[in-house]
């Protein structure tokens, strides 16, 4: 039997879109072709199980070989196999509605993945990198006679009688010059891995060498010889298509250096399981998380039925959950996804939704069954928890119960038990609970120091989420506001409607006030006198909550641009009931008062790390001649 014919795809330009089109993913040519080889030996053990094929099934696998000389790669099965019939049906026609659409459609396309799955074009792949392709393939079913097809990426092709004697397919791409790339072990290996490495059915890619005991030596010593070996580059059942209760601690950790083998080990996991309202099985590791989060993003790898797709799966999985590590697997997503069909298919918007209920079941199933256990972890989950109920309504609602304040006292607490233990010293005259935050304890020190003298508590919010965070707790919770402990002085941050009467007369207010501004001399820097309690500072350097806030916004880019590029602005509050000032006063020589007044303002500065460069030198230089 020998034919001619023309491949029905109503054009004859498909193979050079193939190749403009996918070009930058031409890579995917192998993991396509492996997982029809695959499916079609997956296949003809479905058939045996439910007794319609009851030939021998041998050792099922599938094989890549390459021959860099003659320029060919080959991937063979001894699944399914075809007829010629079935090479007509399922090879030469394309399924796509006409030429017209397809150029119209994909004339600016980028996104491979797209154009192969929608017209079905995942066996046309191979012509990425092959100026001709063959078919050798024998079906399973009685009697059938060996195929074979070729064609050299034209639209014609011919089919015939073929050579193979047992069941299965085999395609030999002949490489262009484009494609040499691929005539190369590494190369192959790179995709192999990339791709097809937990596969469900054993990959050969050539041997590889394993030591092997041979007998013992004089001394009684086993000897080892080193013997070639299949070199099967998948595990077949890896860990996420087991059950939770097959496996031990042990089984995940060994799993995750598999898939990140410089990585510290995880702080825990959750074992993905579901087969309905749609399919989703995977294990999503929490790491230890860095500074630099954008180096730990893209690290879960999506599966479809065990094939890798991608590891960029923003649309499946929640924003704030990115820094996440693992697999997941769901074969209701197409093996060719493209971004237009995540954001907008069903089941995707449904997986969503399941993994992020799922992380936050196990964050209160941590928390409630070994809550010390949960806050040693805490600095590292963090950022998970807060970014999610910031961004997430619904993950809110589950995480406000176990969220936890740090203090900077480093005890941690709930949203509930702080308030209860905050409430009776730091509620302000209004009934309104006042939370006090530091984000930087070694520069805010002094701050604090006088809060704890007041009874006042600090938490302690210095990750990059807590400038968002601080603003969504004002949201959420009732009555309730948060300031930087160095937004005011201690007497000021919370108004209890009580103030220490001042021991200066209004004349005296004026002239201090008149001394340190010429004494400071920077417009930046805006001088008040207060009545504090004469035990704290003579001067605090302080700035306004909203603005100081709106600033650390603009920096993290927040979308508050315009505060951003505003100049800084500090109040400079002087204790009119400290002793200094009285002082001050006290003293008739004008450069002594000066002296006096620059000395309390550069301390107020050096306390916040804001005296620097020439004037720290300054600062240092008057000191010593004050000594």
């Amino acid at each position: 039997m020998q034919e001619k014919g023309t491949i029905s795809i109503h054009t004859e330009n498909i193979f050079p879109i193939i190749k403009k089109f996918l070009y930058s993913d031409h890579e995917i040519f192998l993991r396509e072709l492996v997982s029809n080889a695959v499916d079609a030996t997956q296949k003809i053990k479905r058939l045996a199980s439910l007794g319609q094929y009851n030939g021998e099934l041998g050792d099922l696998r599938v094989e890549v070989a390459f021959d860099a000389d003659k320029k060919t790669i080959t991937i063979s099965d001894n699944g399914l196999g075809m007829t010629a019939d079935e090479i007509k049906k399922y090879i030469n026609q394309i399924a796509f509605s006409g030429a017209t659409e397809f150029m119209e459609k994909f004339k600016e396309a980028k996104d491979a993945n797209e154009i192969i799955g929608r017209f079905g074009l995942g066996f046309y792949s191979a012509f990425m990198v092959a100026d001709k392709v063959e078919i050798q393939t024998l079906s399973y079913q009685d009697g059938a006679e060996p195929a074979y097809w070729v064609c050299d990426g034209s639209t014609e092709f011919e089919i015939g009688e073929g050579t193979l004697a047992e069941r299965g397919t085999e395609i030999t791409l002949h490489v262009n010059q484009e494609g040499e790339e691929f005539l190369s072990e590494h190369r192959l290996q790179e995709i192999l891995d990339k791709y097809c490495k937990f596969l469900p059915v054993p990959i050969k890619f050539g041997t590889k060498t394993q030591e092997e005991e041979d007998g013992v030596d004089e001394e009684g010593k086993p000897k080892y010889i080193s013997v070639a070996v299949d070199n099967i580059i998948n595990d077949t059942n890896p860990i996420w298509t087991k059950a939770p209760s097959e496996l031990k601690d042990e089984d995940y950790l060994n799993f995750y250096k598999e898939l990140y083998p410089f990585s510290e080990e995880p702080l825990f996991w959750i074992h993905l399981n579901v087969d309905y309202p749609f399919n989703l099985t995977g294990v999503l590791y929490f790491p230890k998380l860095k500074n630099d989060f954008e180096v730990q993003k893209n690290k879960i790898k999506l599966f479809s039925r065990q094939v890798f797709i991608t590891d960029e799966v923003k649309d499946i999985v929640p924003e704030f959950l990115m820094l996440l590590h693992g697999v997941i697997d769901s074969p209701d997503i197409p093996l060719n996804v493209s971004r237009s069909f995540l954001q907008a298919d069903s089941n995707v918007k449904k997986i969503n939704s399941y993994i992020t209920k799922k992380v936050a079941d196990k964050l209160a199933e941590l928390f409630k069954s070994d809550r010390k256990a949960y806050e040693e972890k805490w600095s590292d989950i963090g950022v998970f928890v807060k970014y999610g109920m910031i961004t997430e309504e619904k993950f809110y609602d589950k995480a406000k119960d176990f969220v936890l304040l740090t203090s900077t006292t480093k005890e941690n607490f709930t949203l509930e038990e702080y308030k209860e233990k905050v409430a009776p010293v730091q509620t302000d005259k209004d009934d309104r609970l006042v939370y006090i935050y530091t984000n930087d304890p070694s520069k805010q020190d002094a701050f604090i120091q006088s809060a704890n003298k007041k009874g006042y508590d600090v938490l302690l919010m210095d990750t990059p989420i807590d400038t968002h965070f601080i603003s969504q707790l004002e949201q959420k919770l009732e009555k309730t506001s948060l300031k930087r402990v160095d937004a005011d002085v201690a007497d000021k941050l919370i108004n209890k409607g009580e103030a220490p009467e001042s021991v200066l007369t209004e004349e005296q207010v004026t002239k201090v006030k008149s001394i340190f501004d010429k004494a400071i001399n920077k417009p930046a820097f805006k001088v008040e006198l207060e009545s504090l309690n004469p035990d704290e500072l003579p001067v605090t350097v302080t700035m306004d909550e909203f603005m100081r806030r709106m600033k650390d916004m603009a920096a993290m880019g927040g979308g508050m641009g315009f505060y951003g590029n505003m100049p800084d602005n500090y109040k400079v509050v002087v204790n009119g009931n400290h002793k200094l000032i009285s002082r001050i006063l006290g003293d008739e020589n004008e450069e002594v008062q000066a002296q006096l007044a620059k000395q309390a303002f550069d301390l107020a500065l050096l306390s916040q790390g804001l005296l620097k460069g020439a004037e720290l030198t300054e600062f240092v230089n008057r000191s010593v001649n004050l000594i």
